[in-house]
């Protein structure tokens, strides 16, 4: 069994930014030289996420923020801040219920996405951020 470790670092420019990580992820998973196995990704840090959804502008610029919005609203009231006297209580909020991580399963050497299926990141910071997501690829 073969085990890989890796990093993709990205500029955000936060406020729900999303960026497309697919082609980086597979590309690990290609340098790996896994065939059947496992890919497991974690962004560092508390204001962001992973998850997989069809990387389109409706999505991407709108309703992925309108959503979170409604569940954890920009102006709402977070002890965080009150705590740290900073601004992104809600942001900590959307990524803990997004989930930091992502595990995708490895099939003849591919990650199997449908059609319009990408694994994105997601920074909910109020600010820019440099992102560093951790992958390990374990497999045969």
């Amino acid at each position: 069994m073969k085990t890989f470790s890796g990093n993709i670092t990205r500029a955000t420019k936060g406020n729900n930014h999303i960026l497309d990580i697919t082609q980086e992820l597979q590309r690990l998973v290609e340098d790996s030289g896994v065939r059947t196995g496992q890919l497991v990704a974690m962004v560092i840090g508390s204001t962001a996420g992973l998850t997989t959804l069809e990387f389109e502008p409706g999505l991407v610029n709108h309703d992925i923020a309108a959503a979170m919005e409604r569940i954890a609203p920009e102006n709402g009231h977070y002890v965080h801040e009150g705590t740290w006297g900073d601004d992104n209580g809600h942001g900590h909020v959307r990524a803990a219920l997004m989930g930091a991580s992502l595990a995708m399963p490895i099939v003849e050497g591919r990650l199997p996405l449908g059609t319009w299926q990408q694994a994105v990141l997601v920074d909910f910071d109020t600010r820019p951020r440099q992102r560093q997501i951790v992958v390990t690829v374990v497999g045969d």
